[in-house]
């Protein structure tokens, strides 16, 4: 009887120690069911990798809808014999090889996944490029993944064409997803597919392909000033693929994607992680406010991915009496701000948000999986036996850690902030970017702990407190974040300094109330007898960089401050913002459709009450 009791009570004790322990006890559950899968996947001969669980599901599900696409559906069973024709239509036209690299210079359509799928039968690596990028920046993504060919979308031929050149030069075959072509050097593929057969290929085209074999490079920035390829290997797309499991997503679950395809998120957690649980993808070309709840009830969403700046926007879309009329119940990323989660909870109803954090190329990351506002994780005792991480001490000023006597690293107490970083093992390995030792080597920290030990190094700052939550702090370097996208700081001044009156720039990320991130600006140093020309900055800008890399603020000065080491100092014109009441310089704001014009206090009172929206 006394047994029983304590068996009954054993459970409002534990809850008491610990409020989130059935939470806890989901978590673990479900993490080591993961582990088992993957080890499984491991052991498995041949090696059976994402594309093998989308035949599964093509053979088991055939008719279930993969992709819905604007007015168009695409079963499982469609999908697998498009991508059939695109892998013949390649190997035949392409001559494409087990190794080679391709890459995929698309918009979000149906075309990429199919594209992609034909790649992986053919055992090749998809190099996806951010299809906002120009000239220069383009250039070196190929040059970061020798792609032997390229796969682009007929909207980007222009974008193609100005690289042309170089890409003939180095033997790089380029493809357009087109009926014909009369530019030479650009060969029409879609004329090619419809002509392919869509019988399956063969397993012993991929034969070679392993755990560890590389499945695909995604571009990062970082604080080199261009993007770096970031190898994710085949185990590494299965991890974030279990990422919708670990979440609470069904097999009954339809997930709304919009983030580009060329990230991680969009492309290892949505589209991926959709193939691993056999479910429905509505794939949206961009966000749009407008259309997004509209987009929910017509598909019959149920569950969305989000970054922080696309909650704000969705709460600041006029209110309306159908805001709760809809089937969602889960939503997941990372951003969100604690604020704009309480207003969208209260206002959409009970959606549950699954706040996350990691890095593309990252070997440690965090689930909040008990909701808790404003944290982006959970600690839990899986994350110490899968690999072990530590917040360290770390000085801002110099950009580096804090040291002790003993030149060994400091860890933080439980509330303080430090910087993240993890141990790199078998169990939590760091691939690294592709043809890059220099800037994989800077991203790892040795003899942290004790001699000979290697970490990685995250970037980020973030805080834990007593229940083991985990904040998001802040972002180290150079890197700043705007709509969801980082923005290299380095590479917008080198397109700034390529105009001709331009002698200096410093460009940073500077914070806007209501706003999560930094926006650009940039403070510049004009040449001599030189003026500064508004119209002409816009029109630069506009031609070499992505909108969300635009400097939104620019900042005359007659001399850049720098420090004893000759750096650009940016931590105090962060601080001093873009309030030309506190600023002496010259300031002009960039104006849609006008150019930078002169910034002025009721145009600073604009942007602060939110009437001018950034």
């Amino acid at each position: 009887m006394i047994a029983l009791t304590g068996l009954a009570i054993l459970p409002f004790i534990l809850y008491l120690r610990n409020p989130y322990f059935l939470q806890d006890l989901r978590y673990a559950i479900s993490s080591i069911k993961v582990a088992l899968c993957l080890r499984k996947f491991k052991k498995r001969k041949p090696f059976y990798s994402i594309l093998d669980r989308f035949l599964d599901h093509a053979a088991r599900q055939p008719h279930k809808p993969f992709i819905l696409f604007e007015e168009s559906s695409y079963t499982y069973s469609q999908a697998d014999k498009v991508s059939n024709k695109v892998a013949r239509a390649l190997a035949a036209h392409a001559h494409l090889e087990e190794g080679d690299t391709v890459a995929l210079f698309l918009g979000n359509e149906p075309q990429f996944v199919w594209v992609w799928l034909a790649l992986a039968k053919l055992g090749c690596i998809a190099s996806l490029l951010n299809h906002n990028i120009r000239s220069k920046s383009l250039l070196h993504c190929f040059s970061c993944c020798e792609a032997k060919v390229v796969v682009a979308g007929a909207d980007l031929r222009g974008a193609v064409e100005e690289v042309l050149p170089t890409l003939s030069q180095q033997g790089v075959r380029v493809f357009i997803l087109s009926e014909d072509s009369d530019v030479e050097g650009i060969e029409s593929l879609s004329d090619k597919i419809r002509h392919a057969s869509e019988q399956p290929l063969s397993p012993q085209l991929r034969a070679s392909v392993t755990m560890k074999s590389p499945a695909l490079y995604i571009y990062t920035s970082g604080t080199t000033g261009l993007p770096k390829a970031a190898v994710i290997n085949h185990e590494k797309l299965w991890k974030s693929s279990f990422l919708q499991d670990i979440a609470g997503i069904r097999s009954d679950d339809i997930i709304y994607v919009y983030l580009p395809l060329y990230h991680s998120a969009g492309f290892q957690v949505g589209l991926c992680g959709a193939i691993e649980k056999g479910i429905t993808v509505v794939l949206k070309r961009k966000f749009s406010a407008s259309q997004f709840w509209n987009d929910c009830r017509k598909y019959n969403v149920t569950v969305f991915q989000y970054i922080g700046e696309i909650m704000r926007y969705l709460c600041n879309t006029p209110k309306r009496d159908n805001d709760r009329d809809h089937r969602l119940r889960l939503a997941l990323g990372l951003g969100i701000r604690p604020d704009v989660w309480v207003d969208f909870l209260q206002r959409f109803g009970d959606i549950f948000i699954c706040e996350c954090y990691g890095a593309t190329e990252g070997n440690v990351g965090f689930v909040n999986y008990c909701g808790k506002v404003g944290a982006v994780g959970k600690e839990n005792f899986l994350h110490k036996m899968g690999g072990r991480y530590a917040l360290i001490r770390y000085d801002t000023e110099k950009e580096e850690p804090v040291k002790d006597s003993g030149g060994f690293c400091i860890k933080v107490p439980r509330g303080e902030t430090g910087l993240l970083v993890a141990k790199i093992g078998e169990r939590a390995p760091f691939s690294g970017y592709a043809r890059n030792n220099q800037q994989t080597e800077k991203k790892k920290l040795k003899d942290v702990f004790v001699k000979g030990d290697l970490y990685f190094n995250s970037g980020d700052l973030l805080k834990i407190d007593s229940e083991g939550f985990v904040f998001f702090q802040d972002r180290i370097g150079d890197t700043f974040r705007w709509k969801g996208e980082n923005v290299a700081t380095t590479e917008v001044a080198d397109h700034l300094l390529t105009v001709d009156w331009v002698e200096e720039a410093n460009v940073y990320g500077v914070k806007v109330p209501g706003h999560e991130g930094r926006i650009g600006m940039a403070a510049l140093k004009l040449k001599e007898g030189m003026d500064f020309e508004g119209k002409v900055l816009y029109q630069h800008v506009k031609n070499f960089l992505p909108s969300y890399a635009r400097p939104r603020f620019i900042r005359i000065q007659e001399e850049l401050a720098v420090t004893g080491t000759f750096k650009q100092m940016k931590v105090k014109l962060a601080e001093e913002g873009f309030n030309p009441g506190n600023i002496r310089d010259h300031l002009f704001y960039l104006e849609d459709g006008k150019g930078y014009v002169p910034m002025t206090q009721e145009i600073f009172s604009s942007i602060a009450e939110g009437t001018i929206r950034l």
